[in-house]
């Protein structure tokens, strides 16, 4: 078989889809070749194998644990990738993977006691360390506090209970969720007083939190009251906000200088919605400033950005942003 995309090599054949909330579905591949990744981290898929669309996801299952690799995907209304994934893909199909990526795991991060917060969808990552620490690191506790909007958005809710079952000593699991009052829930947001009522000793843990832009924005401002230093905070955010801009939809310029024209756009939109609204090719896989596949060079104009998380000093010097967290301030010329 041939790669539709140089990115995204590695053949995994669909063994089953099975879903898990009325909106989460995952997706269970056999990997043609010997797959090797660390918990936590995500890959680029192809989307409908071609080149041209890319998504980013994290890769739910658990190496050395988990019977397939799997793909846990909240479909999302107007999603291209994620309709696909969850309403057209079926056993058999082949999909196209690339390499695991990114640095969110806690493969690297020793034996101490772990804070995993996690808010909706942001929890796959956190169930791929779960799973991984309770097997590989005998002398680590882990606490998990898992936010649902309702107590049907549970999502791996079955395994939830089997591994608190299995590990009474190790795991602290609790869920929190905002919508109402449940049995067996803690109510309301992310806050100080839930964090202190499970973690015995916060001086120690090392927390590893991912959900949605605003729920991360709640939780590193929290740890940060709570003294986590920066050494011992990582994070993984998923999707950015609303791309276009909250202003009076005021609009700037943008050229690009190798097709010669000009387009207008809103002023505080990112660069990933100009180009994509304008039907000007880009590539864009995890939206959220991590895996670099929206790469764009900036040859002069106002423009800020929230990460260049992969991008080099001299890359960065050339005027290059990433175009999902680059926010269009005023008018801009692209190469």
């Amino acid at each position: 078989m041939t790669f539709p995309t140089s990115l995204c090599p590695n053949a995994m054949q669909v063994h089953g889809v099975h879903q898990e909330t009325d909106d989460v579905w995952t997706l269970e591949l056999i990997a043609q070749d010997f797959y090797p990744y660390s918990p936590g981290q995500y890959a680029l898929v192809s989307i409908r194998n071609s080149d041209a669309v890319l998504r980013a996801y994290t890769l739910s299952s658990s190496p050395g644990l988990s019977r397939f690799i799997t793909l846990t995907v909240r479909r999302i209304e107007d999603g291209e990738g994620s309709n696909w994934l969850t309403q057209d893909v079926k056993p058999g199909d082949t999909l196209w993977l690339s390499d695991a990526q990114g640095e969110f795991t806690c493969a690297d991060k020793g034996d101490a006691p772990f804070l995993m917060l996690a808010g909706g969808c942001g929890v796959t990552p956190i169930m791929s360390m779960t799973r991984w620490l309770l097997a590989n690191r005998p002398n680590s506790d882990v606490t998990v506090i898992y936010h649902v909007h309702t107590p049907n958005d549970v999502i791996f809710a079955k395994e939830w209970r089997t591994l608190c079952e299995n590990h009474p000593q190790r795991l602290r699991f609790r869920l929190a969720t905002s919508a109402s009052v449940s049995e067996g829930f803690l109510q309301g947001r992310l806050s100080e007083e839930q964090v202190r009522q499970h973690v015995s000793d916060l001086t120690k843990c090392i927390v590893m939190t991912c959900g949605p832009e605003g729920y991360m924005d709640e939780a590193q401002a929290l740890c940060e009251r709570l003294g986590i230093t920066p050494e011992r905070f990582y994070q993984e955010r998923f999707h950015s906000s609303a791309e276009n801009a909250d202003g009076n939809g005021d609009e700037i310029k943008m050229r690009v200088r190798r097709l010669a024209q000009d387009f207008s756009v809103p002023v505080g939109a990112t660069l990933l919605y100009a180009l994509e609204q304008n039907r000007l090719p880009v590539i864009a896989a995890c939206r959220s400033g991590i895996c670099g596949s929206c790469k764009t060079q900036i040859l002069q104009g106002d423009y800020t950005t929230s990460s260049q998380s992969t991008l080099t000093d001299d890359e960065i010097s050339m005027g290059y942003v990433l175009a999902c967290s680059c926010r269009l301030t005023g008018s801009v010329e692209i190469a």
